[in-house]
């Protein structure tokens, strides 16, 4: 499980949820990004975004009243529940009928609050891309907070690599990396000039999969505007998750689209090894993964550290590209550190250059 921190705060249990949605292709346009950055009030973020206003009567109707039947996922936010509505008039639709959705109802104890929810709004009510999550609508009503998105059956990337039962299968190392290219282009797309946003919390957790396992970007909560004109970075309050955060921002605050590109270097070795960033079940010596397999991603060394239950499956070629993928994008000094057009195209030559891979 992932756990939120905060600089000068002390440290909080944070898990994204468990549910899997849907998003159409689109990118936005650089007027609109423009007004994403522009706003600022409550007000405005509700009236500017591109999402339906529900109420919380018929999120309780389409839902079956939050019964714990329809729990999906638990997290930092609160829990989220399967639901249905009616693809034209959005209206609660009997089970089974209709549009799914996945339904992100606020925990007013929870480690989130109205200042995330409003954060997940701005951003995803105006971004659209084929790797981003699909928000559909919210809902504000009195103490009520929450997030109606596209339901998607595939999970997280944390459940398939983490919490498979015994009738479940390993994901296959095709699929792995076609997930990491999906995951590399949908932070490359928020990194791009048009949007410039630094996601913040890039894992596993936040990583969802359509039916045809292509991997949306999740849970924008922590999200963050890039820095413009001639600035190199912006300088906030330290947040996201223990293991994922680059050590530049954790020592000075300094939050650049670098920070980003090691948490997907961290995520890239959890994907090849098929082991938890932090793990305290594990031996000493294990127990952080960045630093245990840092010394095997050499190439002679690389099949020390591979995932068994994808032996066999890629090329000796395959795990040595991508472990040199992942030391680059784990550089102590983030210059050396590529961006993220660069990641997506290595994944691409790799999957689409080689009919084995």
């Amino acid at each position: 499980m992932g756990c939120c921190f905060s600089w000068n705060a002390k440290i909080k249990a944070h898990d994204t949820s468990l549910i899997s949605l849907h998003n159409p292709s689109g990118i936005s346009s650089q007027a609109k990004s423009e007004r994403l950055k522009n706003i600022r009030s409550e007000g405005e973020i509700l009236e500017s975004s591109n999402l339906n206003n529900f109420s919380y009567n018929d999120l309780s109707i389409a839902t079956r009243d939050f019964r714990p039947g329809s729990v999906v996922g638990e997290g930092g936010f609160g829990s989220v529940y399967k639901g249905w509505i009616d693809h034209q008039s959005l209206a609660p639709a009997k089970p089974g009928t209709g549009m799914v959705v996945a339904v992100k109802r606020l925990n007013p104890e929870g480690f989130q609050g109205h200042k995330e929810w409003l954060t997940e709004i701005n951003y995803l009510g105006q971004l659209r891309h084929h790797n981003l999550v699909n928000l559909i609508g919210y809902c504000l009503e009195e103490e009520h907070r929450l997030l109606i998105y596209e339901f998607m059956p595939r999970g997280s990337l944390e459940n398939h690599l983490f919490k498979r039962s015994s009738h479940s299968e390993p994901l296959s190392w095709s699929l792995r990396m076609k997930i990491a290219l999906g995951a590399a282009k949908g932070l490359a797309f928020l990194h791009s000039p048009a949007i410039k946003v630094i996601y913040r919390d890039f894992k596993p957790s936040n990583i969802l999969l359509d039916s045809d396992f292509d991997a949306k970007l999740s849970d924008f909560g922590l999200a963050k505007d890039g820095p413009f004109d001639d600035n190199s970075y912006v300088s906030t309050r330290v947040m996201g998750t223990h293991g994922y955060a680059a050590p530049e921002y954790l020592s000075t605050g300094h939050l650049t689209t670098k920070n980003d590109v090691y948490g997907y270097g961290v995520v890239l070795l959890e994907i090849m090894t098929g082991r938890r960033v932090l793990d305290p079940n594990r031996t000493r010596k294990e127990q952080d993964l960045v630093e245990w397999a840092r010394p095997h991603l050499r190439r002679e060394k690389v099949s020390r550290i591979m995932d068994s239950t994808i032996q066999g499956q890629y090329s000796s070629r395959s795990a040595k590209i991508i472990a040199n993928l992942a030391v680059q994008c784990l550089s102590i000094d983030p210059r050396f550190r590529p961006n993220m057009d660069e990641v997506v195209l290595i994944l691409e030559q790799l999957q689409y250059g080689n009919r084995i891979i």
